[in-house]
């Protein structure tokens, strides 16, 4: 199975699901209770392995089918999303280069090479945290808008990673998170996670954005880009 947190349900409510199929994968990309670019790349490789597990395929033909077809159904779940479909070549790139080895040892191999993304994504957001923290200096305001924080990765963010680098570091600074409409990403995910591990950080309507920077008071925006 694979769990992931239900981003619909935040900020009110911290839930963490269980995804037993390619299907209910594809449905948790669609109903956005996993977003963000590269988490949607490393659920959809999980995804790839929940749907081997779930349909238990009795040789290495019989897995390279199922992941294709995991496969095929994830890409239908995002068409915009590039990690998605990067993650899914990756992952029917890995099955048809080891079709020669025997089924445990292939679904094995593929068992890898989705930790490996994840943890490919986990390294590349500390190495943004470190070398942009260093970017944002004592009593700065930084924007950011939308959310690409821990949620939206593996682990740590990206453009977020940039303040929680600067955080640990010990520097002191403020951070205003633009409401992000119409889902409200701002306001219902990176509020929730500034907050939640302690930098100081004030909600803000889309609107005031400019009005605030026109103010003086914002130094530094960095926010995620596709």
């Amino acid at each position: 199975s694979l769990y992931i947190i239900d981003q619909t349900l935040l900020p009110t409510e911290f839930r963490e699901i269980e995804l037993k199929t390619a299907e209910e994968g594809g449905e948790a990309v669609k109903a956005l209770r996993v977003r963000g670019a590269p988490a949607i790349g490393v659920c959809a490789a999980f995804g790839v392995l929940v749907g081997i597990h779930q349909q238990v395929p009795n040789s290495s033909s019989e897995v390279l089918r199922v992941v294709d077809e995991s496969a095929d159904y994830l890409a239908t779940s995002r068409p915009t999303a590039v990690n998605l479909f990067w993650a899914l070549d990756r992952m029917r790139g890995v099955a048809h280069g080891n079709a020669n080895l025997d089924r445990d040892a292939l679904i094995a191999r593929l068992t890898s090479e989705a930790v490996e993304i994840c943890e490919e994504d986990t390294r590349r957001c500390h190495a943004i945290g470190e070398h942009g923290g260093k970017l944002i200096a004592d009593g700065d305001g930084v924007l950011t808008h939308c959310n690409a924080g821990g949620l939206a990765t593996s682990s740590y963010g990206t453009a977020l990673a940039v303040m929680y680098s600067a955080h640990d570091s010990g520097k002191r600074f403020h951070v205003y998170a633009d409401e992000t409409r119409p889902l409200l990403q701002g306001a219902r995910l990176t509020a929730w996670e500034l907050v939640r591990v302690g930098v100081p950080a004030s909600l803000l309507p889309d609107t005031a954005a400019a009005a605030l920077i026109a103010s003086g008071r914002v130094q530094a925006v960095v926010t995620g880009a596709d």
